[in-house]
């Protein structure tokens, strides 16, 4: 088709005209030009993922070689090679088979400009609208707007044709696919990003179509490169179709570019639609290939809509069935629940149990609150569905659903009826059951209740008075046994009442008919019968009385003596816990102290002890005194207790818990304490004595060791700000203090054996010694940490300064320079450095200059950050800012002076000029010099200087 509308001379002009147009990159813009206005708008309008354009790009550009090759050329940079217009231009003819305007031939922007305004006209006048893409954004080399345009162009030429049934265009390409990959295992195309991702899809669709190309049984789920990369391969070289997607970029992005994969796919529905728009074969060999592939597809397209009539039905049939199902289902399973709760709702017995009663209840409440709901919800659905079902069977031509015997909706109908009849004053029933058996429950819990007090406190009343429980009692509790008898004679003349009581509850619990009153009678009766007979009933009581009245004045007499020696016994009680308890105290205080361990560090700590122990030695007669008082009282207390016939138990003094024996236990193990402490005390002060000795000796050989070593530490310190000598010096000196220390070391470790000593012996503190053993340690490794670093400095220095060429006066100048401002020596700050370069003469621009200028060389200096600079990285920015560069600059001016001027070096020079070895390593890495100027054989020595300083 291109080449029948497309006249020859034109196509070949276009053609050699892109190829000899050089490639510019010309950023002028015309005056009140705002590049990046179309820009934004497109970006506010959707931005691209980096990985997405990557795809695009790739996809896009291969799709336009598609066919930009048929006019024998391509493009490789599709934000670069659209920018003159000129083969978008040719890219709108093949695709479309028509002529556009002729190019401009010019190679000025406005040229470019007119000419991409052309192929946007001819778009426009497709019917498409461009929104927000520009022509000066296609020549500015927009990719966003470039990318844009071409997905227009794809939609419009490749795409919108694309017509399945009711669908079109991307709907329609996404059908075809379905239908076509729908018999293929683990094949489900639901979008054009992620259901491509293991490539099973396109090897789906090709198998499709030409199964002779690929074997889809052996492909596997598992393996989606392997299954992408043969889909691809096969498409590029049987189908014509050029690979524009790449397996890793599908597989490993997390959702595919769908433009990407959209305009791949498209590819395939063309290629097997038999698509030869580009193409120009024989028309009457075309027309009889295509009526094949007519008849053959018609026949197919008869069998699908065949397929597809008997489905429908089936499916009619079968949603129909389902429902007679759900119907029978719901059904069955209604009545049975109503069969269910019909007994139990028409029966009205009880056995009088209250508790059967509630419970009846609250299932009911129950049944109406949880299990009725539900059920009226499935009759109602019931009635649905049977309409429903009728109405679709009416609709489709099939005969009336008649569901089994007894589920038809009348029959569900009659038995709701019944349940509802049942339930009606069932509710009622069971509450006036509930409050007539509560009343009953009410009166005989109360009948109950003053029967067990009245027998309660009659029980034991005889037992109470002829009791002797005042012999086991105290002061206090026998004063209370005598205000209870009091109570006890008031209580017994008013008891008559509950009686009563008692007699009237039994009566009316007979006359209601209470279940259980054989229960009640067999314990009221003979209180009855006692008061129908008044007389003997008060005549036992009376004879009752004077029993008690008799014991209540014996037990009176008793209770006034036990008080008055009860009295005796608690001031005695008193007396001896309040002399007891002090005394207690100085025993357990006493047997702590001696039982303490001695835990001393110092000969004054021993010494003390000793001395407060020989005072306590001396207070042991008078404790012995109070120790004989205190068991005189515990003595007098058991003398009356058995002499007025009281319970033993009755010497526990109830003010304390101490007893006699008790102190008596203690006592004697504080005697028996003393002379183990008196031992204790005389080790501990010989070993005291050792430890003060090995103090002594410490204090003696660390107070020289220590001013030693700050004497030399100082010492490196000196040489190491330096400002005066030569750093060979330096060296010297440091090596000559290394020899000095290592002389003196066997003084340190004498050190570590006398404190190895005082550890074993735990002596961890020494007042007389100024330096400790941890601080010697720390003092010997920062000597020697010290003397080595600032040696491996002054080489560092001596280095630099042999390879920069710098005096040692412009050496000593910056190290006392440095050493200036590094006030703490950690190295110079950011203000420090600022200051120190100012005081040398470097040129700081003042304000936001100086800042500027300070950032780039703190970006020299401290390229990590760390926030302070060391002076070798200070010595080797000075000698750079001072000295010569050696830069990429300087090699390529040597080699042209080697080169005698020329832009490229000859094999023979370099060998000339330079030794052997370093010449060939030149030669073997030196590029060709590309140049039509140049002769065989000849490099390119500018770019080998520049790769000399690069990375």
């Amino acid at each position: 088709m291109m080449s029948l509308l497309l006249r020859p001379y034109e196509k070949q002009i276009m053609v050699d005209y892109y190829q000899q147009l050089p490639a510019t990159n010309n950023n002028q813009y015309p005056p009140g030009y705002d590049p990046t206005q179309q820009e934004e708008e497109w970006d506010r309008e959707g931005l691209l993922d980096p990985a997405w354009e990557k795809q695009q790009k790739k996809t896009f550009t291969a799709w336009c070689n598609s066919h930009l090759r048929k006019a024998g050329t391509s493009i490789e940079v599709i934000e670069e090679d659209f920018r003159n217009g000129l083969k978008l231009m040719l890219l709108l003819e093949v695709i479309s088979g028509e002529p556009l305007p002729r190019p401009d031939r010019g190679k000025m922007r406005f040229h470019k400009i007119a000419n991409v305004n052309k192929a946007l006209e001819y778009i426009e006048s497709k019917g498409v609208k461009l929104v927000s893409i520009g022509a000066e954004e296609i020549v500015d080399g927009n990719v966003k707007m470039t990318l844009g345009l071409i997905w227009t162009i794809i939609l419009r030429f490749a795409i919108q044709d694309i017509n399945v049934e009711e669908f079109s265009a991307r709907d329609g390409l996404l059908l075809w696919c379905q239908r076509k990959t729908a018999p293929y295992d683990n094949v489900n195309v639901q979008n054009f990003h992620t259901s491509w991702k293991d490539g099973l899809a396109f090897c789906a669709l090709i198998h499709r179509h030409r199964p002779e190309l690929i074997d889809y049984s052996k492909l596997s789920k598992a393996d989606p490169i392997h299954n992408l990369n043969l889909a691809f391969e096969i498409a590029e070289k049987h189908l014509d179709i050029p690979r524009m997607l790449d397996a890793e970029d599908l597989v490993y992005s997390q959702k595919p570019d769908e433009k990407s994969v959209m305009t791949y796919v498209s590819c395939f529905y063309h290629a097997f639609r038999g698509d030869m728009v580009n193409n120009v074969p024989d028309e009457k060999a075309v027309m009889t290939y295509v009526s094949s592939y007519y008849h053959c597809f018609l026949g197919m397209r008869k069998a699908e809509t065949a397929a597809h009539r008997i489905c429908r039905v089936l499916k009619v049939n079968q949603d129909n069935e389902r429902m007679m199902e759900d119907y029978e289902s719901l059904a069955s399973d209604l009545l049975a629940w109503i069969r269910h709760w019909m007994p139990w709702l028409s029966s009205r017995s009880t056995d009088d149990n209250l508790d059967l009663v509630r419970r009846k209840l609250e299932d009911f409440r129950n049944y109406r609150r949880h299990e009725k709901p539900p059920r009226i919800e499935e009759k109602g659905k019931l009635e649905t569905l049977f309409n429903t079902l009728q109405t679709k069977l009416r609709l489709s031509n099939r005969p009336a659903f008649m569901p089994t015997e007894g589920h038809l909706i009348k029959d569900i109908n009659a038995a709701w009826r019944g349940l509802e009849d049942s339930e009606k004053g069932f509710e009622e029933w069971l509450l006036c059951e509930m409050m007539r058996l509560e009343r009953l429950e009410h009166l005989a819990e109360k009948f109950r209740r003053k029967c067990a007090m009245h027998e309660e406190w009659a029980h034991g009343k005889e037992a109470i008075l002829q009791s002797n429980d005042w012999r086991s009692c105290g002061l206090y509790m026998i004063k209370a046994l005598r205000k209870r008898h009091e109570a006890f004679e008031s209580d017994l003349g008013a008891h008559q009442d509950r009686v009563e009581q008692i007699a009237a509850i039994a009566r009316e619990l007979n006359n209601l008919k209470y279940p259980k009153i054989a229960a009640v009678n067999s314990r009221c009766q003979p209180m009855i019968m006692i008061i129908s007979s008044k007389w003997a009933f008060f005549q036992s009581i009376c004879d009752h009385w004077d029993l008690l009245g008799s014991l209540s004045q014996q037990r009176r007499r008793q209770l006034e003596e036990a008080e008055r020696v009860a009295e005796n016994l608690d001031r005695l009680y008193l007396d001896f816990a309040k002399r007891a308890a002090p005394f207690n105290n100085w025993l357990d205080s006493t047997r702590e102290d001696l039982a303490d361990l001695v835990v001393v560090h110092e000969m004054k700590e021993i010494q003390d002890l000793v001395q407060s122990h020989n005072t306590f030695k001396t207070t042991i007669p008078d404790a012995d005194a109070e120790f004989k008082s205190i068991a005189s009282i515990e003595q007098e207390i058991i003398r009356l207790i058995e002499q007025h016939g009281f319970d033993r138990e009755l010497i526990k003094n109830p003010y304390t818990d101490l007893t006699g024996a008790e102190l008596h236990r203690k006592w004697i193990e504080v005697q028996q304490a003393i002379p183990k402490r008196d031992n204790q005390l005389q080790q501990e002060l010989h070993r005291q004595q050792n430890n003060e000795r090995l103090r002594q000796l410490f204090a003696e050989k660390a107070n020289k060791v220590g001013p030693y070593l700050e004497r030399q530490l100082e010492q490196v310190l000196a040489i190491g700000l330096g400002g005066r000598g030569s750093l060979e010096g330096a060296i010297s000196q440091l090596k000559n203090i290394h020899q000095q220390a290592m002389a003196y070391k066997p003084n340190l470790d004498e050190l570590e054996k006398i404190n190895q000593e005082m550890q074993e012996n735990f002596v961890f503190e020494n007042r007389i010694a100024r330096y400790s053993m941890e601080s010697l340690r720390v003092g010997w490794e920062s000597l020697m940490t010290s003397i080595n670093r600032t040696i491996n400095e002054c080489e560092n220095q001596i280095l630099m300064r042999d390879s920069k060429g710098i005096t040692e006066e412009q050496l000593n100048e910056y190290r006392a320079s440095y050493n200036h401002f590094d006030k703490d020596r950690q190295g110079l700050d950011q203000e420090q450095l600022k200051s120190c370069l100012i005081s040398i003469g470097y040129n700081i621009r003042p304000g936001k200059e100086g800042d500027q200028d300070m950032a780039r060389i703190l970006a020299v200096l401290d390229p990590n950050r760390i926030g302070r600079i060391p002076f070798d990285a200070f010595l080797d920015f000075m000698t750079r800012e001072t000295g010569d560069a050696d830069t990429a600059e300087q090699m390529v001016d040597s080699f042209r002076i080697l080169a005698s001027g020329k832009p490229y070096i000859t094999v023979e020079e370099i060998r000339r000029e330079l030794p052997a070895d370093q010449a060939e390593y030149c030669i073997e890495r030196m590029s060709s010099y590309k140049s039509i100027n140049g002769p065989p054989g000849c490099y390119d020595y500018v770019a080998f200087s520049h790769s000399l300083y690069s990375h």
